[in-house]
């Protein structure tokens, strides 16, 4: 049941206060006619107005159906509005509303109000609309027709089954957390797609809209042949030539109209929303080297747009709906193309890229060393191995076509075209003093021989003042700029924060195209990847079996001189599945936001990608084990882990292959997309169980410690307290070193062993910095902190003996506290679900931290009225849990949740607890208040690289408000 905004459902919700009562707007043209049967155009929404009824809604925020008629003056525009009565007493039966459901005209997703309720907080200004009768797939879709290639974009949203969680409901009161943050639109909140198919095989691009039913809105195959919309008044966005050509093929098959997009705007649309909400987007490629650019937002116009698809369009672009198409070329994509197949009998494009891959052009190209008897022709700046005329050898050498190898043909033609490409673009640029000058269009398809063409001809002819930028989406531009022609799209409003870019299973496989998922559901995916079997970093199988219905045929297109190979040249980069995630937000807390890099370990370096695939790779069965078992070990669980093991060993060979495959590499991406594959699998917390049996015993011993900790003086329990984080984090399951430990004791054991190890100095030793901000010097007392965030770790002991006593420490000095934790399980890590348990067991043996969980809503007697629990009555200071927006064992503080973004405002300590948290991500990271970072290194290669030190050592890292 999927949870959209009122605001998604209807054009407004606004709450009357005089009257106490919700009212729902629908607006209407002025001159519809409420007694004539038809369905009628409103500015968002289509509707039945044969029976005109009203939704009312009750005060448990039930909507029910109200009889009474609802007048219409046809010489004025009117609302039909929705008002349901609140308080006063007596509530009125009503039948369910028959016919209410209101969908989307032409190409619009449906939706469906019948049954629909308020959710959540009843008083929020903007609630919640629960749609138990919602399908839970909406669908956009848009293509892009041209004549070498179809492009297909399209939009799905599946939603998790809402959870009622008190945590959440107590702390978005306390924080004053709105629904603002929801955009009007159902596309936010869902997953956009990126398909590719031969122009010349569109049946196989029907076939896939059709076996994912994207013209019927994505909905089930199984419900939509029984009860599902007509498709008759259906219509799809499209651009390219291929929208007028193939319209009438597009409307036999599928039933569907294609309403056609201007082709240049599309492509300045799509070239700009990438460009400003992908934050890696753009890159060089110069020798071989791929390095990601960042562009600014305010800093992207002017530009040069270089379309090359099969012919050539280059359009200088000022701002949003602002270009012009400068220039342009006949010699494109569809040149080398149709040269090639001449010339080399070559199938597709993608074969004739292949054979350039082991191509000589010497052999064909007469080149500057030929005419110079091998020499330089320095005077102008022309090396011996430039190209002085591509072909030009075939002039002088008696031989026909078939003795010329058709490598060293494809070679030469890719080399002549993208030349000229590069050239031409150049003086464009020049000619309207543009430095920045980006390539799209299919006709690059990642290929690195001719990226590095295009960029040493503009290197070449600008004499390095202008740089040649390539897209990861390079050839989606059109596609994605007519997705965005429907009507509120709502993607204007994405900020790059609240885009993530996943890559589920596909990705490694099919050279860089995701297409899906391709398949139905787990078990087809499961028995797909089972065919598979891994060769060092080639990943070889069968055309897959099942049928056209559920994978789409063209979804794994086999390039045919690789047989059944589904390898790709390994420079292309893969396009995985944008996710649209509107509740993502920039911690308000970093000094820099746009300076700011999350990553200490940069997996560029060859080396540390090298060691980092090798203790992933060794970790994986280990992990498989822990993933099966929290399980049951059954049958289909061994079946799920040894998937996710195949898969994940797939994406570790792609990444060695070509390491900016999935974008810019760092070790908190590799460790995320480790977890996203374990989810994608349905292993959802795989250390469940561990978790558990550790938190059980670390609560047995809580209450010995605080009386160790209360005997102390307020400085040397500060130092212990410390002591006690760093001890207790060396409870780490990813780390080798530490799980060779618990074989050697119980957790208690290992906790006290590494207590009395705790000797300064540190490695990293601000402790005395931090004691001073603490308790000053002399006579000068300094305030204490008025919020602390503190990002928690591991599970166990590092947070019931570790970071829960520093937090009641610092409740104690009357500050507020904020335990961060991930919003999904990863690893040992625990969650913000599984914390206010944690603190509940905690509060049986201590008033503070039961006064501060009561104060602060965690304690379940607390949550009986939440406006309570956040009045002065109580005279302890609160302690609140929020989620950190991730399910991953880093952070990424660009990209964090609202109710955490929400209890930063306040905050002026950040404590930054583990090695993922804190020495993987953020080590270096910056901030407006002051900040803490806590983690023992259980890494040998991080410490010696990081710090100078060994493995067990420790980091105390105080930094002052920036």
């Amino acid at each position: 049941m999927p949870l959209v905004s009122a605001r998604a459902a209807v054009e407004f919700i606004k709450e009357d206060s005089e009257e106490r009562r919700i009212v729902i707007h629908i607006s209407c043209s002025p001159q519809i006619n409420l007694n004539k049967p038809r369905q009628q155009k409103i500015p968002n929404w289509t509707f039945d107005l044969k029976d005109h009824q009203e939704l009312n809604v009750g005060i448990d925020g039930n909507i029910n159906n109200c009889d009474e008629k609802a007048k219409h003056n046809s010489e004025t525009q009117r609302d039909t509005s929705t008002v349901a009565e609140r308080g006063g007493g007596q509530e009125k039966e009503m039948a369910p509303l028959a016919g209410s459901s209101i969908h989307r005209s032409s190409s619009r997703p449906q939706l469906d109000l019948s049954g629909a309720a308020i959710q959540g907080n009843f008083e929020e200004r903007d609630p919640t609309i629960l749609l138990p009768n919602q399908s839970d797939d909406i669908s956009h879709l848009a293509l892009d027709i041209g004549g070498s290639l179809i492009k297909l974009v399209y939009f799905s949203r599946c939603e998790d089954q809402p959870i009622n969680d008190k945590r959440k409901k107590t702390i978005t009161a306390r924080l004053g957390i709105s629904n603002g943050n929801r955009r009007s639109y159902p596309i936010l909140g869902g997953r956009l797609h990126f398909v590719k198919f031969e122009t010349i095989k569109i049946k196989e691009c029907l076939d896939f809209i059709y076996s994912k039913q994207l013209h019927r809105g994505g909905m089930d195959s199984r419900r939509w042949q029984s009860k599902g919309p007509s498709t008759e008044n259906t219509v799809i966005k499209a651009t390219g030539g291929g929208a007028y050509k193939f319209a009438d093929l597009f409307k036999e098959r599928l039933g569907i109209s294609i309403e056609k997009e201007d082709e240049m705007n599309c492509l300045v649309a799509g070239a700009n929303f990438l460009l400003k909400a992908i934050r890696h987007e753009a890159f060089t490629h110069i020798e071989g080297q791929k390095m990601f650019v960042q562009i600014d937002q305010n800093d992207l116009f002017p530009y040069l747009l270089v379309n090359i698809g099969s012919g050539v369009s280059m359009i200088k672009v000022d701002g949003d709906g602002k270009f012009q198409r400068v220039s342009g070329t006949n010699v494109g994509g569809g040149t080398y193309w149709g040269l090639g197949k001449l010339l080399t009998k070559c199938k597709s494009f993608d074969e004739l890229l292949e054979l350039s891959q082991r191509g000589d052009n010497r052999t064909i190209d007469m080149l500057v060393g030929d005419i110079y008897g091998g020499m330089d022709y320095s005077k102008i700046g022309l090396s011996a191995s430039t190209i002085a005329s591509s072909f030009g050898k075939a002039i002088s050498e008696n031989k026909e076509l078939d003795d010329y190898r058709p490598e060293d043909i494809s070679l030469s033609l890719l080399r002549m075209i993208s030349y000229n490409i590069g050239q031409i673009s150049y003086l464009n640029a020049l000619r309207f003093g543009l430095k920045r000058i980006f390539f799209g269009g299919f006709f690059i398809r990642g290929h690195a021989y001719t990226m590095d063409t295009i960029s040493f001809a503009v290197h070449f002819w600008s004499k390095g003042e202008a740089q040649a930028m390539f897209l990861r989406h390079e050839g989606f531009l059109g596609a994605l700029g007519a997705f965005m022609s429907y009507e509120k799209h709502g993607l204007d409003d994405l900020m790059v924060h609240q885009l993530v870019e996943r890559f589920p299973m596909g990705a490694p496989y099919v050279g860089g195209n995701i297409h899906g998922p391709p398949l139905g559901d787990l078990n087809e995916k499961i028995s797909w990847m089972e065919k598979f079997v891994q060769k060092g970093t080639e990943i070889t199988a069968p055309v897959p079996m099942a049928p056209s219905g559920t994978t789409g045929l063209g979804g794994f297109e086999v390039p045919s001189s690789k047989g059944d190979t589904l390898r790709s040249d390994a420079s292309e980069l893969n396009v995985g599945v944008l996710y649209l995630v509107p509740s993502l937000e920039v911690f308000p807390l970093l000094a820099d936001p746009k300076t700011y890099e999350p990553n200490t370990i940069d997996l560029s370096d060859r080396s540390e990608l090298e060691y980092w695939y090798t203790v992933l790779s060794e970790h994986l069965s280990d992990l498989v084990d822990k993933a099966v078992a929290s399980e049951g070990g059954t049958d289909d669980a061994k079946r799920r882990g040894d998937a996710f093991a195949r898969a994940f060993s797939a994406h570790l060979a792609r990444l060695m292959e070509e390491p900016a495959a999935y974008g810019k590499l760092g070790l908190a991406n590799l460790l995320e997309l480790r977890e996203e594959c374990l989810r994608e699998f349905h292993f959802i917390d795989a250390y469940r169980s561990i978790k558990q049996r550790e938190n059980e015993a670390s609560l047995a011993v809580l209450p010995d410690l605080l009386k160790e900790l209360d005997n102390m003086t307020e400085e040397a329990r500060m130092l212990t307290l410390i002591e006690g984080v760093l001890a207790a984090n060396i409870f780490d399951w990813g780390s080798r070193a530490c799980v060779d430990l618990y074989h050697k004791g119980t957790i208690i054991e290992i906790y006290r062993m590494s207590r009395n190890k705790m000797q300064r100095p540190w490695r990293v030793d601000d402790f005395d910095i931090f004691k001073e901000r603490m308790f000053g010097s002399g006579e000068m007392k300094p305030e204490p902190h008025k919020r602390a965030l503190l990002f928690v770790d591991n599970s166990g002991a590092d947070i019931v003996l570790g970071m829960l006593p520093l937090a009641r420490e610092l409740l104690r000095r009357g500050t507020e506290v904020v335990l961060v934790a991930n919003s999904l399980p990863a690893l040992n890590d625990v969650t913000a679900m599984e914390v206010p348990d944690i603190v509940a067991e905690a509060a049986k043996h201590c008033d503070i931290l039961r006064g501060a969980a009561e104060a602060g809503g965690l304690l379940v007697d607390a949550m009986i009225n939440i406006q309570d629990s956040s009045k002065e009555s109580s005279s302890s200071v609160p302690l609140m849990v929020v989620e950190n927006g991730c399910g991953s064992p880093c952070i990424d503080l660009r990209q964090v949740s609202s109710e955490l973004a929400a209890a930063a405002k306040d905050a002026d300590l950040v404590i930054l607890e583990g090695m993922g948290r804190a020495l993987h991500t953020n080590f270096n990271a910056r901030f407006k208040c002051d900040a803490l970072k806590l983690a023992m290194v259980k890494n040998q290669r991080l410490a010696e690289k990081l710090i100078k030190g060994n493995i067990y050592d420790c980091v105390c890292r105080f930094e002052p408000a920036s």
